[in-house]
């Protein structure tokens, strides 16, 4: 059996255009949604012509998929990052506090993920199943260990990561609403004493 020919390298420019076209596909995505979206917007954004981006990806679901599957993975980081050796309250509230960050940091990521989840994630259903599932059963586990060494208070593991997803991302998610209400005020500003207290309070052993 022939072997495949190994692919080529990108070269610098095609690096360059390549994530011209994600960066200008987060913006058009993350304001029109995916319907709304079209390849003539994403190229427009992206200074780039129809057919010259259509080189680089076949179609709007193939750039959609690829930007998906890149922002869940840079999502996935700060759960990589809780070390198994380390303090088990403190490793969850650097969680908590990254997720925060990362929703400061990364408003349009966070909006066009939630997207794709209330559409039924169509385009990266598989991805969730299957990555995503183990390495939050692989940290619920870990927390489970915690939890059984009398290191932190019994809760629900599974719960206790979604309820971090949705409260931390609320404030990236829902940011005109939590604005209109807090007025001038920067919600990050109280947003992380806040979530530290919730859970250092919920997780700390008797």
């Amino acid at each position: 059996m022939t072997a495949k020919p190994a692919a080529r390298p990108r070269t610098r420019i095609q690096a360059k255009n390549r994530a011209a076209i994600l960066d200008a596909a987060l913006e058009v995505f993350s304001t029109h949604g995916f319907r709304g979206a079209t390849v003539d917007q994403i190229a427009a954004e992206a200074g780039l012509s129809k057919p010259n981006l259509l080189y680089y990806f076949p179609s709007k679901e193939a750039i959609h998929t690829a930007l998906l599957e890149r922002l869940l993975d840079t999502w996935l980081d700060p759960l990589r990052a809780i070390d198994p050796g380390g303090d088990p309250l403190e490793e969850v509230l650097a969680y908590v506090r990254r997720k925060l960050e990362m929703s400061q940091s990364f408003p349009r990521e966070s909006r066009l993920f939630a997207m794709e989840m209330i559409q039924g994630a169509p385009r990266i259903h598989e991805v969730l199943s299957s990555d995503l599932k183990v390495l939050v059963d692989e940290t619920a586990s870990l927390l489970e260990h915690w939890m059984a060494q009398g290191r932190l208070r019994r809760v629900h593991a599974h719960h206790l990561i979604f309820s971090v997803w949705s409260l931390t991302q609320h404030y990236a998610d829902f940011d005109v609403q939590v604005r209109a209400v807090l007025g001038p005020e920067d919600p990050f500003t109280g947003a992380a004493d806040f979530v530290e207290t919730l859970y250092r309070r919920l997780l700390a052993p008797d």
